[in-house]
């Protein structure tokens, strides 16, 4: 039995990309996408037609009315494909405002009910910010379920919880990459990989935690640099991985444990936590890389937000 498969006996495999040409080879129950992956997938030439067909349908509309649509006709694309559920992403511009973010999940909810997509097959993807999440609270409470990415502090896992948030998605590369990078030339890569991982520790705590008091949001780890990152979280509740690591996974027969066991969780000795936005904001702000990284995330799903509005204007 090759990795990908010994995975898939304790974890539900998710991918992670905005090419649904590749999805069925691995089988995966859901996928997930974002603003990075929809703009390099536009600008091959299989999917470039997607966009021209939304631009030409929508000439007198808005940029995010297309945009919204071009998401969409992806996650149309891969729900044909996988089984299970797809993640579509609210504009990382709208991070930092509630309502806009609720309104904005509002109309990519109703594009994907119009096209006879149940709302049990569609997470709504936003940033955890504090107004991120509290977003979601009202989304989730009005049955949209929600998927809250630039996730990189305890913190955030405890506000998304505390918030009833169907799913996260804690970002392990991007901490790793952050820890390497400020280490600089005293970071040892042996004594920090596997469960000594610091995005592999980050997961492993907030799963802990929720497997302790009963929090019924999932843990669907993300950002993987290496298989080894995969194989210490295996036995998390989803993991969302690149087509290149599914494809290593699929090629390897090497044995792959569970790591991660809700029973030992749930004997952990910990202490429950309480945040409003006050103790949110200031635990975040304790964490630099957390600070860092969430803002760094938030830019760059923008920049790309705005190079696909960019291409829209180019082609109205």
């Amino acid at each position: 039995m090759n990795q990908l498969d010994q995975l898939k006996q304790f974890t539900t495999v998710v991918a992670d990309t905005g090419n649904f040409k590749e999805l069925a080879q691995f089988a995966p129950r859901d996928a997930t996408t974002n603003p990075s992956l929809i703009l390099k997938a536009v600008q091959q030439p299989e999917y470039a037609p997607l966009l021209a067909e939304a631009v030409a349908l929508h000439q007198r509309e808005r940029n995010e009315v297309i945009v919204d649509e071009v998401l969409v006709r992806f996650g149309l694309e891969i729900l044909k494909i996988v089984p299970g559920r797809v993640s579509t992403e609210v504009d990382a511009r709208l991070s930092f405002d509630t309502a806009a973010t609720v309104a904005r999940a509002h109309h990519i909810m109703a594009l994907y009910e119009e096209a006879g997509v149940s709302r049990e097959r569609v997470l709504i993807k936003v940033a955890a910010t504090w107004e991120g999440i509290q977003a979601a609270r009202i989304l989730e409470h009005e049955g949209m379920h929600c998927n809250l990415t630039l996730l990189f502090s305890f913190c955030q896992a405890v506000a998304c919880g505390d918030a009833g948030v169907t799913l996260i998605s804690p970002f392990v590369g991007r901490i790793y990459d952050w820890h390497k990078k400020a280490a600089g030339s005293a970071w040892k890569e042996a004594a920090n990989a596997g469960a000594n991982d610091p995005g592999v520790k980050s997961v492993a705590q907030i799963y802990t935690y929720y497997k302790k008091f009963g929090v019924e949001t999932e843990v669907m780890g993300a950002s993987f640099r290496n298989v080894s990152q995969i194989a210490a979280l295996a036995g998390c509740d989803l993991l969302t991985i690149s087509p290149d690591l599914l494809a290593a996974l699929q090629k390897s027969k090497a044995a792959l444990p569970r790591a991660l066991d809700p029973a030992v969780a749930c004997a952990a000795k910990i202490h429950a936590v309480t945040l409003n936005e006050a103790s949110f904001r200031y635990a975040l702000n304790e964490d630099a890389m957390a600070t860092e990284k969430l803002a760094e995330g938030i830019r760059g799903f923008a920049a790309d937000a705005a190079r696909l509005d960019k291409m829209i204007e180019g082609m109205k």
